[in-house]
């Protein structure tokens, strides 16, 4: 077992995955509606497929999806949803010698670890024999993450942008006129002062330091900063540009924002669904939840983000995750055929129409657009044409990931000034880059 395996378990099991559930697909963040799987080994040979998920929301979609492959196939599937700190304990504890799942998401953060020490199916030869897949109709950043060493490890399943969901009766009720498209990151301040209360009853907009990729990561791309280099050997928390964007947050944190402790334990999603704040940066992975959510469809809208009144970049942070399958598994054509199914154009479409999440297929996203009149999710498909980001990672993301979070956190409850702290990352993060 590498290095890289076991400092990858040793972070999981010691911080309980401390990322955030926003990074793509990571579900219902604090919404408290998800199950525990119960039991997740794996098929006997010509028995069921198990699928493994994490987000609750996409659950009845991907159900609908899994039947039309039992028809067309015979081969039955059992999709489970699994907590998201509680699924990639339940991977390890398979990678090290236990079962797994037959078919599963994969994540950016995590793709490397998997990929790089044998315990996904390889998929190569399959795929460049498929009559079925166009894998040039997926994006090349999420195909190439789900790559390693020449080799294919995963098949695109989504794709995700960021956009502001925002209280239209807390807009009218203080006279602002809702966020659109001229807006910068200064309107977006003093709108958030603004509709903060004195009382504590209502606040501007929520974030936490790890709504990341939902939140302060796209104002620091907006502002000209970065996270990472691109050659992913360096961080960039030291950037100047960087420096003022996390600034900039911080005003927000202590002008617009409830407290630290109050949105780390409630969660940002809670926080607009109980009408408690009156904007919120989300991913589309949100949507599925936010429908079924009577307070949000009632009372909420979407916008894009702002654009940096310096830069003038709108900027949407983007991920997209993959169906892979474990490298152990006892059905692997079977296993195959599913993944190779769920990545077709007429799958993927139909993930778009039953609203599971925007899909990877260029082109079949109008589809998801449409899948409710309760919102205007245009402005999701808007953010694909800004200056889009692919989310920052590198071989070993978690180990820096966690580091700077807990750091965040430091500035987010005050016992720090935002400055200090982003320089603190970048030294710890290019020691840990330096490592991989």
């Amino acid at each position: 077992m590498s290095k890289l395996w076991k400092k990858g378990i040793a972070l999981t099991m010691a911080a309980t995955m401390a990322v955030s559930l926003t990074a793509c697909g990571g579900g219902n963040s604090s919404s408290g509606d998800k199950k525990e799987a119960g039991n997740t080994q794996a098929a006997d040979a010509g028995g069921k497929l198990n699928v493994a998920i994490w987000d609750n929301g996409q659950k009845p979609g991907l159900d609908q999806i899994l039947a039309d492959f039992t028809k067309e196939t015979g081969v039955e599937t059992d999709l489970q949803v699994i907590t998201w700190d509680s699924y990639w304990t339940l991977l390890e504890a398979g990678a090290s010698g236990g079962d797994m799942p037959d078919v599963f998401w994969m994540h950016s953060n995590e793709a490397t670890k998997y990929m790089s020490n044998d315990i996904l199916l390889d998929l190569t030869d399959k795929v460049a024999a498929s009559e079925k897949l166009e894998m040039d109709k997926f994006p090349s950043d999420i195909k190439e993450m789900y790559q390693y060493d020449g080799k294919t490890y995963a098949v695109p399943k989504d794709i995700d942008t960021i956009a502001l969901w925002y209280n239209k009766d807390m807009f009218d009720e203080a006279g602002i006129a809702y966020p659109d498209d001229t807006w910068t990151w200064d309107d977006l301040y003093d709108a958030a002062v603004k509709l903060t209360k004195d009382d504590g009853s209502q606040y501007g907009i929520a974030m936490n330091p790890s709504n990341e990729q939902d939140g302060w990561m796209n104002v620091i791309y907006s502002m000209g900063g970065n996270v990472i280099s691109e050659d992913m050997k360096k961080s960039g928390f030291d950037d100047p540009n960087t420096i003022k964007a996390m600034e900039f947050v911080d005003k927000l944190v202590k002008n617009a924002m409830p407290p630290a402790t109050v949105m780390s334990e409630t969660g940002t999603d809670v926080l607009l669904g109980s009408g408690k704040i009156a904007m919120l940066s989300q991913g589309s992975w949100m949507v599925a939840a936010f429908k079924d959510n009577e307070y949000i469809s009632e009372h909420c809208d979407v916008a894009v983000l702002p654009k940096d009144a310096e830069t003038g970049k709108r900027v949407s942070l983007y991920n997209g995750l993959g169906w892979a399958a474990s490298a152990s598994t006892k059905n692997p054509e079977a296993a195959w055929k599913l993944i190779e199914f769920l990545g077709t154009k007429d799958m993927q479409l139909k993930q778009a129409q039953l609203g599971v999440t925007m899909a990877a297929y260029e082109g079949v996203s109008d589809d998801w657009v449409k899948n409710t009149d309760k919102f205007n999710l245009q402005p999701y498909l808007d953010m694909m044409n800004s200056d889009i980001v692919f989310r920052p990672h590198s071989r070993s993301t978690l180990v820096w990931w966690n580091m700077m979070t807990a750091e965040l956190k430091e500035a987010w409850s005050g016992n720090q000034d935002m400055s200090t702290v982003c320089n603190t990352i970048a030294e710890k993060m290019d020691q840990m880059l330096a490592d991989e």
